[in-house]
């Protein structure tokens, strides 16, 4: 399977393996720009999409895995992270923290660790799917495994 990957994706498969996770990449048939396209296309819903969303909190790397239906409070997040700013970060600090682009950034496989914090609300779904590390593939997780393989802090993000 991996041969088909894109390379980052072969990089998040190789990460997740190394990790213990149980989910394979799946290869989407066209880009999920939306965690409403992504639900659609893998037939769950909205609330299941773990939104990856990189933040420039004061000036280091935040990963927010979000349940694609909340948007995220970056006051709460601030104060929960213990940091002065939280902002949308840019396309090139996203690929400089992740090495993956916007739109496909998976929880890991990262160059090097990126404090991560995992939205309560994804415990409230039995499967979970997160970004593979690139725009066309996904996999399926669960809250806890997300949590495992992230070592992140679940939160409430809104």
């Amino acid at each position: 399977m991996s041969e088909k990957l894109p390379a980052n994706a072969v990089v998040v498969e190789s990460a997740l393996r190394a990790l213990g996770a149980n989910g394979e990449i799946v290869v989407l048939p066209e880009k999920a720009p939306t965690a409403a396209t992504a639900a659609a296309q893998v037939g769950c819903e909205v609330g299941a999409i773990a939104n990856s969303l990189i933040f420039d909190a004061d000036g280091a790397p935040l990963l927010v895995l979000t349940s694609g239906a909340h948007r995220v409070n970056v006051e709460l997040i601030a104060r929960t992270a213990g940091v002065q700013r939280v902002r949308r970060a840019t396309p090139e600090f996203v690929r400089a923290a992740t090495g993956q682009p916007i739109g496909g950034v998976a929880p890991v496989g990262h160059p090097a660790p990126v404090r991560t914090l995992v939205d309560n609300w994804l415990s409230k779904h039995e499967v979970v799917w997160a970004a593979g590390g690139h725009p066309l593939t996904v996999f399926p997780t669960t809250f806890d495994e997300l949590v495992r393989i992230t070592g992140g802090t679940p939160v409430d993000v809104e």
